[in-house]
């Protein structure tokens, strides 16, 4: 049971959320903190070196976003052309005959007085 004056949350089996959302609140004013500083230093910067900046920051950014995406998908790829290698291995394998090199699907066995035109 509670001690008398105590709010509910302040049981020992509760846990206190406050120092994750003090992170939160220092993070978050720390971004737009930064955000204004980039900002003003671009109107401080001249026109050329601006362009030489924005230039660098989007290079930047493309080869994170490059490394980023093919960390996560990567394995994705390699996961489909496998299954498509095996696909295409089942299939020749299983019905149809060899002619040297040629492979002859059993589907096109029955159409060979078929009309082009």
């Amino acid at each position: 049971m509670a001690r008398a004056g105590l709010a509910r949350y302040h049981e020992p089996h509760c846990r206190e959320s406050r120092p994750r959302s003090a992170v939160l609140e220092k993070i978050v004013p720390a971004f737009i903190v930064v955000a204004c500083l980039v900002a003003l230093g671009r109107l401080v910067l001249g026109e050329r070196r601006r362009f030489r900046v924005d230039r660098t920051v989007a290079r930047w950014a493309r080869s994170a976003r490059s490394r980023i995406e093919a960390l996560f998908t990567w394995n994705g790829d390699r996961r489909r052309a496998r299954r498509a290698a095996d696909e295409a291995i089942r299939r020749a394998r299983g019905g149809g005959e060899w002619d040297g090199n040629v492979y002859r699907p059993k589907s096109f066995q029955g159409k060979k007085d078929r009309k082009i035109h």
